[in-house]
């Protein structure tokens, strides 16, 4: 699972999510990417859960590259605990996800196979993505 190193705060505020990204919207390293279409959270089982699905569907051949992080925590109280008594402990690691936003990419495989890969890695995030690729 993805979590990261060290944080400078245990403890966040879910904060907006508006606006288009300013960097990380275009392709980098490969031929075919997953763009997100929508702003939300994708946390980081769902990022490793498409991870599988893409590296799985295309028998490991080519490369692929995750483009975002799950740096944000996301905090959760017990259950059946009385309010107050301050925020909860860190439950999950996500990542804000705004629409542009690249979040995977493939190089070394067919357009058909890229395709497909992206489309069953799609399924597992919570936020609406389109297949794109670099223009020739």
């Amino acid at each position: 699972m993805l979590s990261p190193k060290n944080v400078k705060f245990r403890k966040q505020f879910r904060g907006r999510t508006k606006g288009s990204p300013d960097r990380g919207n275009t392709l980098s390293f490969g031929d075919f990417g997953l763009q997100a279409t929508e702003c939300g959270y994708v946390n980081a089982r769902q990022i490793e859960a498409a991870r599988v699905a893409l590296t799985r569907h295309a028998k490991r051949a080519g490369k692929s590259w995750i483009r975002f992080f799950p740096d944000r925590p996301i905090t959760k109280k017990p259950a059946e605990v009385r309010m107050g008594k301050g925020k909860g402990a860190t439950d999950a690691w996500t990542a804000r996800v705004k629409p542009g936003k690249i979040l995977y990419e493939m190089e070394g495989i067919s357009r058909e196979v890229a395709k497909a890969a992206m489309k069953l890695a799609a399924r597992k995030l919570s936020i609406k993505t389109r297949f794109v690729e670099r223009s020739k």
